[in-house]
């Protein structure tokens, strides 16, 4: 297995990096306690060019390869502080774009995706219960919370999804529901009639990620709004979940070897007792640890993303790189604000978001 970067993902690495840290500068710690989005980072990002990097060139996108999207993600996590910006860019990538790119009809595509994909429109998944697909489980139908019913060409939702990830500001929800022909997914557009749309939650991180919960009563959709196949949700949903699984970590692991290196780099100028505290043991264990989770994340990381790249099923190996991340990123910053002592509990210092944002990316990708 060769996980090496080629010569244009090195220099797209090196890019994103300098494009997060000169130009996603917002004053996070104030977004952060307002829970605001910043729009300005998204449009910074969609000028980029990350909204519809892994899409199909012909409408825009940039026809990005697994590998290539785990090494934009982890610069992402590398450069910019926002950790709610890079979780909204993922649930509009995998819970919208690249569905519709990879199920959606030529209309489709033609009138919902290149808005997507150009940042213009933001784009969200309505489901209450995203590990649901009957690939891994069975049948899904009885679980999901929302039923649509066919009467002519349209189709009457009705439902309840609660925390849809950035649903305070998308344009566009993929949502999921139980039919008599199994699950089924559709394209319902902001400001369809039955559609209402929550007040943002109040979280304990991923603040700056607007989620809110989604009623749909008696919310008609024409049947040209299907996704795919009547019954065919779990095949979308299995499909979009390996781009997920693989890409929401990569940007925790960048945000991990930023608090190594802030870490390592505090350790050594910071000194007691007549010696940087890097040389007491119990300092120097952390910091090691630390290393060691960052390099042992990346491979389990790399090594899911080979095997998609190469057509192969990598469904296993993705848990486990997801589930091993989850936890090495909230231990890393566990880690990171303990070198750092009192320092690591303020605000300004930007630890105690990382780790609650951690926490948060934990539940919510279990």
């Amino acid at each position: 297995m060769d996980f090496s970067w080629s010569e244009e993902q090195q220099a797209l690495r090196r890019s994103i990096i300098q494009f997060a840290q000169n130009e996603l500068v917002s004053d996070v710690v104030a977004e952060d306690q307002a829970q605001e989005f910043s729009w300005d980072g998204w449009r910074k990002c969609a000028r980029f060019g990350i909204q519809g990097m892994p899409a199909p060139g012909e409408y825009g996108g940039g026809d990005a390869d697994v590998l290539t999207m785990v090494c934009a993600f982890e610069a992402l996590g590398y450069g910019c502080r926002n950790a709610g910006l890079i979780f909204s860019l993922n649930a509009h990538l995998w819970g919208a774009v690249m569905p519709l790119a990879m199920f959606g009809s030529s209309e489709q595509k033609k009138t919902c995706l290149a808005g997507l994909i150009s940042g213009e429109r933001v784009g969200t998944r309505a489901l209450r219960e995203p590990g649901l697909r009957t690939a891994e489980t069975g049948s899904a139908q009885s679980n999901l919370a929302t039923r649509a019913e066919r009467h002519g060409d349209r189709w009457i939702l009705n439902g309840t999804e609660a925390c849809v990830p950035i649903a305070a500001i998308a344009d566009v929800a993929i949502v999921y529901a139980a039919t008599d022909s199994g699950p089924t997914a559709f394209i319902v557009e902001k400001g369809t009639r039955g559609l209402e749309v929550g007040a943002g939650l109040e979280r304990m991180g991923l603040r700056t990620s607007p989620a809110a919960s989604v009623t749909l009563r008696d919310c008609a959709v024409p049947d040209a709004a299907r996704l795919g196949e009547s019954g065919a949700a779990a095949a979308i949903l299995d499909a979009a979940a390996e781009w997920e699984r693989i890409c929401v970590p990569a940007g925790e692991v960048g945000m991990m070897q930023r608090q190594f290196e802030v870490s390592s780099r505090y350790a050594a100028e910071r000194r007691q007792f007549g010696q940087p505290i890097g040389e007491f043991p119990a300092i120097a264990e952390k910091i090691h640890k630390m290393e060691t989770q960052v390099e042992a994340s990346r491979l389990l990381l790399y090594k899911a993303a080979w095997l998609k790249r190469q057509g192969r099923n990598a469904a296993r190996e993705s848990e486990i790189a997801k589930a091993y991340v989850a936890d090495a990123a909230v231990q890393t910053c566990r880690d990171a604000l303990q070198i750092h002592g009192g320092y690591g509990y303020m605000t300004e210092y930007q630890i105690e978001r990382d780790l609650r944002d951690a926490i948060s990316l934990k539940v919510l990708t279990n």
